[in-house]
């Protein structure tokens, strides 16, 4: 009864035994081989990235030039067009410099992917032309302590406040015109129209859907748009100003 699995357990050895048998015969007799392919395998990886690093050095003056440009916005399109190489070499290119320089990447269906690069003067430029945040009036706060500690003022002594007269349509009008001088707002001009912060502005200039955002901001429904060459901003529609 004992030899029985004694026999089953010895065929069971043989068949796992000969597979590595022939497995250490192959690696004996061809290990010169495996060797030279593993040192012709890392030798032509070592090549490609020594010719990527020297590529990246020819590459990183046209990348600063349209960084400055475009005021740290770029496409895979725009540096491809720059270079005169193909776009997935350029893709690669600012995958590895978003990584770098931690760089914002937003996908749009309508301009695709772009690359946010925030350099020292152009985060300068959005804080010189924010405006300053908002404080409650200092005598408000006095109002309100006093209000805790001394009793409530009877009816005959609670100061009547009155709202600031708004601004009538004629006075905004006449606001606009002398703004639009030059036909164009810059982006802290726009900021104060819409009473956003700049670099709220900045932020959403490039987006499609900008037109309409101003349009809802503006006080009088106009609608705006970015100019990549110029700089500046300009209205889409003037029947606003036209029909007052």
């Amino acid at each position: 009864m004992s030899e029985k699995p004694i026999e089953d357990n010895g065929k069971a050895f043989l068949v796992l035994l000969l597979p590595i048998s022939f497995l250490i015969i192959f690696l004996v007799t061809t290990w010169r081989f495996l060797l030279a392919l593993i040192l012709l395998v890392i030798g032509f990886k070592v090549w490609q990235e020594y010719q990527w690093q020297q590529w990246t050095h020819r590459v990183n003056p046209i990348f600063h030039q349209l960084v400055r440009e475009n005021q740290g916005r770029l496409t895979p399109m725009d540096l491809a067009m720059r270079g005169n190489f193909p776009g997935t070499t350029a893709k690669r290119y600012l995958d590895s410099k978003a990584s770098e320089f931690g760089a914002s990447i937003v996908n749009s269906e309508e301009a695709g992917q772009s690359y946010y690069f925030i350099t020292a003067s152009i985060l300068g430029n959005i804080l010189d032309s924010s405006e300053p945040v908002k404080e409650l009036p200092t005598q408000a706060v006095t109002k309100t302590a006093r209000s805790l500690l001394a009793p409530p003022p009877t009816p005959q002594e609670e100061p009547e406040t009155e709202s600031p007269p708004q601004p009538t349509h004629d006075s905004a009008t006449r606001s606009l015109e002398k703004q639009l001088i030059f036909g164009s707002l810059i982006q802290s001009e726009l900021a104060k129209r819409l009473n956003v912060y700049s670099s709220t502005v900045y932020k959403r200039r490039n987006d499609p859907e900008f037109p309409e955002w101003s349009r809802s901001k503006d006080p009088d429904g106009i609608a705006w748009s970015y100019s990549e060459k110029t700089k500046e901003f300009f209205p889409v529609e003037e029947e606003g100003l036209n029909n007052s």
